[in-house]
């Protein structure tokens, strides 16, 4: 992926843990755990604890981290990703808070259905996490799958979203 050369970045606290925010002045543009597969080269781009979109987009992820939030409302810049990438984001952007579905049905969807492997990739590859809520896609069978965060990060998301707030970092690994 690539990312626009105005691209700054912001640090936040978050139950699951440690967050870096990524805008443009188009939007935001990534959002990644700490600790996250799949992450770019962020650690040179300049610090921007000050900046307006970081600043909204750090105060509605805390708003969903607390439950009083189940829709975030940011302009986001994708344009990084390819244009299959782009469509399995804008398919995620679709699926409703607490709502679950499964690669199969994304592809469907997308009118690929042979391309399931192709759109778990993409869904993998998705640079905002949470906010493009690729934790809502599980498995033919309904199982945990592929979360570039954790399993229990995963896990810990779908049951915010379920009602249950995880009380802490620990329950991430039980």
């Amino acid at each position: 992926m690539k990312f626009a050369p105005d691209i700054r970045k912001t640090h936040v606290e978050s139950l699951l843990g440690p967050l870096v925010l990524a805008a443009t002045d188009l939007g935001l543009a990534g959002l990644w755990f700490d600790d996250q597969k799949h992450q770019p080269a962020w650690k040179d781009w300049p610090e921007r604890d000050d900046d307006p979109l970081l600043q909204q987009a750090a105060g509605q992820l805390q708003a969903y981290f607390d439950g009083t939030r189940t829709q975030f409302e940011l302009p986001l810049d994708l344009r990084g990703g390819t244009l299959f990438q782009l469509s399995v984001w804008q398919a995620l952007l679709h699926i409703p808070y607490g709502v679950c579905t499964t690669y199969g049905t994304l592809s469907g969807a997308l009118n690929r259905p042979t391309a399931v492997r192709a759109v778990g990739t993409a869904v993998g590859r998705n640079p905002l996490g949470i906010i493009v809520p690729c934790h809502r896609v599980l498995g033919a069978d309904g199982s945990l799958t592929g979360y570039a965060a954790g399993l229990g990060r995963k896990a810990a998301l779908l049951a915010l979203e379920s009602g249950t707030r995880p009380d802490s970092e620990l329950e991430l690994t039980a």
